[in-house]
């Protein structure tokens, strides 16, 4: 994936339309680093946010956007020189591989002050600049594809984030889960919970109705442990992380709704609706198609005997009009030999022009004689009859291939308006999602509680819904005798039990390969390198570890905060390596509060090769001159911008091809 360009327009403090061109590729000669200056305050951080709110919407976890509402942040960012009938816009321009081919996709968003519904207005252009209607009803779920929200962070980030990183001793709630996401280790528990589901529906099928009712008693008790189970862990989660990560799990549960069909199901009846249109559209192509082939169609099947019935028809018609044009000759010959013979012009000259009007008739019949007698004997109105056929025929194949084309298309839009219909949640789970985004919405102003004793009733809750599942498989076991679905339940439980064992080896075997390249990559940015010889990673808190040449461990606090720093950068840097994605890296104030030594091997080793697209958002102080002319002395730079600020109109004008040097 390549972010290709950037339009703002009256976004932030950026008035007018301004581009940004983030292509590193020149002239075939790829140089990775897109480099924008800007001083505190000037729109470096506004710049990284567009980028985030074209991708994500209101989804986006934008820096300036706090306790917001969406509606209220969109407001927020129209610029304070655009007029009322001005609209603010953000597109982006980004290249993928698709069915293995480039394509190229521009997302379109723009809103007016105090946006009507509290939304923007979102479109997707493709290659040949269409608007793909069906890709924007199902954006969310394909931008997930490439770049997921949950490991965003990972790939756009700033130096604060990098700093806060590197001083805990494990990584947030959010870092943890966008770390699970992109190593993968999340598959495995939503096929456990998919397998749980698949259980309790063979039970249900099973059950006599006294067992059914005592079944969803049961069922029931744990559904409503588990629920209390999840409220007690996020509140877990809220007191520990503080009132600030409120509004982290708040953009969890919005995207659980989003991501488990949430939003679609919220227009199920309205996509169904399209699919009854769309089925009827396809069923009356398919009709006319039909009268089609009742008509001239076929003979589209045999153009080269329509085209020698034609010659032969045209070559036979123009043999009798010759034939009778020769009679007639013959006749007007004769009766100019008369004339002359009474002339009494000179016998012999009679005798040439005679001869010569009998050579001149038989050589006029001689060039168009044919070899074979007449066999088709087609008269002048059945050849314009074939003409108005051959007419006929050509518009019914452009008909019909045209209606081959609308049918084709048609049907893959009613393949996406199924997958649609199909992904949306049933109407139970639905509330549950909408109930679960509207708790986080609450909780936001609530974060009063003391973390102990939460802590001690979920584990009590845990050890109760353990003792729940036990009796509720007991219950199975002594009450269901269907030994078809026995089978189920007892593979399905053998699977989990597999995918226990599979997950924790799947951990072990992604944390080996992570902890490798993160000691690989922290000792390629370090300037010593007999500080530390083996870097291990608690498999459940992601938590760091370090070691010496001898195994012993190298405490945190004995590194230095650049080197801190170094250490976080290195993290990051390894599981973008372990993940094998593809996907740019935007920084902002890179370099934070490294020394000198640690922030020329950060510039000279890390951002030339973090990825196949860096865009650095720099301060003067940051990537200064020494920094900027050894980028590009090695080649490292494909585009440089000033973000250049005026204080006196709060303005931010994007220049090209300069810096502060």
């Amino acid at each position: 994936m390549i972010f290709l360009e950037l339009v703002l327009q009256n976004f932030g403090p950026y008035a007018g339309k301004q581009v940004i061109n983030l292509d590193p590729r020149i002239a075939d000669n790829p140089h990775p680093i897109i480099l924008l200056g800007g001083m505190n305050g000037g729109g470096k951080t506004t710049l990284m946010d567009s980028i985030r709110l074209a991708l994500y919407g209101q989804r986006a976890q934008c820096s300036t956007r706090g306790n917001l509402s969406y509606s209220d942040f969109l407001t927020q960012c129209v610029n304070s020189k655009a007029t009322p009938a001005e609209k603010t816009r953000i597109e982006l321009l980004f290249e993928h591989i698709e069915d293995d081919k480039p394509v190229k996709y521009r997302i379109v968003r723009y809103w007016e002050k105090n946006p009507k519904d509290g939304k923007d207005t979102l479109g997707i252009l493709g290659d040949d600049d269409t608007w793909p209607e069906s890709l924007v009803n199902i954006w969310d779920d394909y931008i997930e594809n490439l770049l997921p929200l949950g490991i965003s962070n990972l790939f756009l980030f700033d130096g604060e984030q990098v700093k806060e990183l590197a001083e805990q001793e494990t990584p947030p709630p959010i870092v943890i889960e966008a770390i699970r996401g992109l190593l993968g280790l999340e598959l495995a528990d939503k096929l456990t919970v998919d397998l749980d589901i698949l259980i309790n529906r063979k039970r249900k099928e099973l059950a006599d109705t006294k067992d059914l009712a005592d079944l969803e008693e049961i069922e029931k008790k744990l559904s409503l442990q588990q629920e209390d189970y999840q409220v007690i862990e996020e509140k877990l989660a809220i007191f520990k992380s503080q009132v600030e990560e409120l509004e982290i799990i708040q953009r969890e549960a919005l995207d659980k709704f989003v991501s488990e069909g949430g939003k679609i199901a919220r227009d199920r009846s309205h996509l169904e609706q399209q699919q009854k249109e769309k089925n009827h559209t396809a069923e009356t192509i398919r009709q006319s198609m039909i009268e089609l082939a009742a008509g001239a169609l076929p003979l589209a099947l045999i153009p080269n005997l329509i085209s020698q019935v034609q010659a032969q028809g045209t070559q036979e018609f123009r043999y009798q009009q010759i034939q009778l044009a020769r009679d007639v000759l013959i006749e007007r010959d004769q009766r100019l030999l008369e004339w002359l013979s009474q002339l009494k012009i000179n016998s012999e000259q009679v005798d040439k022009i005679q001869s010569f009007l009998t050579e001149d008739a038989d050589n006029l019949y001689t060039g168009y004689s044919q070899a074979d007698a007449p066999w088709l004997e087609a008269d002048e109105e059945s050849l314009t009859q074939l003409d108005n056929i051959r007419y006929h025929l050509q518009n019914a194949r452009v008909s019909a291939k045209q209606q081959l084309a609308n049918l084709k298309s048609i049907e893959e839009e009613l393949i996406v308006l199924a997958r649609q219909v199909q992904t949306a949640a049933e109407p139970e789970a639905y509330q549950k999602l909408r109930e679960a985004v509207e708790k986080a919405q609450n909780q936001v102003v609530q974060a009063k509680a003391n973390y102990e004793t939460t802590r001690r009733n979920l584990a009590e809750l845990a050890e109760t819904i353990e003792k729940t599942k036990k009796e509720l498989r007991e219950y199975t076991d002594k009450n269901i005798d269907s030994k078809n679905r026995e089978h189920i339940i007892t593979s399905a439980t053998k699977v989990q039990e597999t995918l226990k064992v599979f997950r924790e080896k799947l951990t072990l075997r992604k944390l080996n390969k992570l902890e490798e390249e993160v000691k690989n990559c922290f000792l390629y940015l370090l300037h010593k390198s007999d500080l530390v010889f083996r870097i291990a990673i608690d498999t459940k808190t992601f938590a760091l570890s370090l070691f010496d040449f001898d195994g012993k461990p190298v405490p945190k606090h004995r590194l230095s905060a650049g080197e801190k720093q170094l250490l976080a950068i290195a993290f990051l840097w390894g599981l973008a390596k372990v993940s094998g994605l593809r996907l740019p890296i935007a920084i902002d104030t890179p370099l934070g509060r490294l020394d000198s030594s640690h922030r020329q091997n950060l510039v000279e080793k890390y951002f030339p090769a973090a990825s196949h697209q860096v865009i650095l958002l720099s301060t003067d102080t940051e990537i200064g001159k020494k920094e900027v002319e050894t980028l590009r002395k090695n080649e490292a730079i494909a585009r440089e911008y000033l973000l250049k600020y005026d204080s006196s109109t709060r303005q931010t004008t994007v220049m090209e091809n300069q810096y502060f040097w």
